[in-house]
């Protein structure tokens, strides 16, 4: 054998053994989608060796695959012999392989990009295409961690600490959107606004930690009574606002009455003492005749002392003077 040969058996053997040691997955596939090459990290991760592959169409091997998604990505690289690629953002793994990662446990399965290339013949026709998995679950788990992270402060600035509802400033936020929409769209919206009656006797009695134990019952009872597209917030001590979305003033009246009856007949316990109090609450519907949501927040507030110098324990709707 000449010494060219030995050089170029040599140089066939280390791409080879490149090949099948390379941290990522190599898959060949012929225009019928059948498999001619899947190297060792293919091999590891899927438990098929590539003799029990080989020749076999992709989606019968792995039925699993979101075939409809992965021909989409395919059939343009054989057509259009350009390179297309996928990032576990839009998709996330080809292949469902368990992640055995040690630092990236909390993922079941690996996340994965993956790179398809075109391979042609010598006269330039796209025979075969190769796909490159790429084990990016650090990366991801990385990245989703963080989001989430992201994601609870942000939830915890809008958030009052005590109560768990939203916090003055960010439900005054959405008051000021649902403001302008009402603005734009001349809908229909309701403002409730409401408080506990006499409650300094409540710290007086109780103490602050008892007064604290007043405004988190009241809030529990408030959070069971929200739709899904009311907006409620702690606005200020022991007052509380709602945004009704949707609702008429009096669909807001039937809505307040109810809470109103529920906070009457229900009980705070609070160490060795139980206790009973009162709320008295105030409606404002949206008009045009609103200058902004302070205006919004300022007549909803006249009914609400309306209701307390009328003897408290009631619900007054706002209206406009004569």
């Amino acid at each position: 054998m000449s010494e060219k040969a030995t050089v170029e058996i040599s140089e066939i053997h280390w791409m080879m053994d490149m090949f099948q040691s390379v941290d990522v997955g190599l898959v060949v596939l012929d225009r019928d989608y059948k498999i001619q090459v899947w190297n060792g990290f293919m091999e590891n991760h899927s438990g098929l060796l590539p003799y029990e592959v080989r020749d076999k169409v992709l989606f019968d091997a792995f039925p699993m695959l979101d075939k409809e998604w992965l021909l989409q990505k395919i059939d343009p690289v054989f057509v259009l012999k350009n390179r297309a690629f996928t990032i576990w953002e839009q998709h996330a793994h080809i292949f469902k392989f368990k992640n055995y990662r040690p630092i990236t446990s909390v993922a079941p399965f690996m996340y994965q990009n993956a790179t398809f290339i075109p391979l042609t013949n010598i006269t330039g026709d796209v025979t075969h295409l190769c796909i490159i998995i790429y084990d990016v679950t650090d990366v991801a788990i990385s990245k989703i961690e963080l989001q989430e992270a992201n994601n609870e402060l942000q939830r915890l600035s809008q958030t009052d600490r005590l109560t768990n509802l939203n916090n003055r400033g960010y439900w005054e936020e959405c008051l000021q959107k649902e403001f302008s929409r009402q603005r734009r769209n001349q809908t229909v919206s309701s403002l409730l606004i409401f408080d506990i009656d006499h409650f300094k006797k409540v710290n007086d009695a109780y103490g602050h930690a008892g007064g604290d134990e007043a405004i988190l019952h009241l809030a529990k009872i408030l959070k069971k009574n929200l739709r899904e597209t009311d907006i409620g917030g702690r606005y200020g001590g022991e007052e509380y606002g709602v945004i009704l979305t949707g609702t008429t003033a009096k669909e807001a009246y039937i809505f307040a009455e109810r809470l109103r009856i529920m906070v009457e007949e229900s009980v705070v316990s609070y160490n060795e003492f139980e206790f009973q109090f009162t709320i008295s609450l105030g409606i404002a519907e949206f008009t045009g005749e609103l200058s902004s949501h302070q205006n919004w927040i300022e007549v909803t507030d006249s009914a609400l002392y309306k209701a307390k110098m009328s003897g408290r324990n009631k619900v007054e709707i706002y209206t406009q003077p004569e």
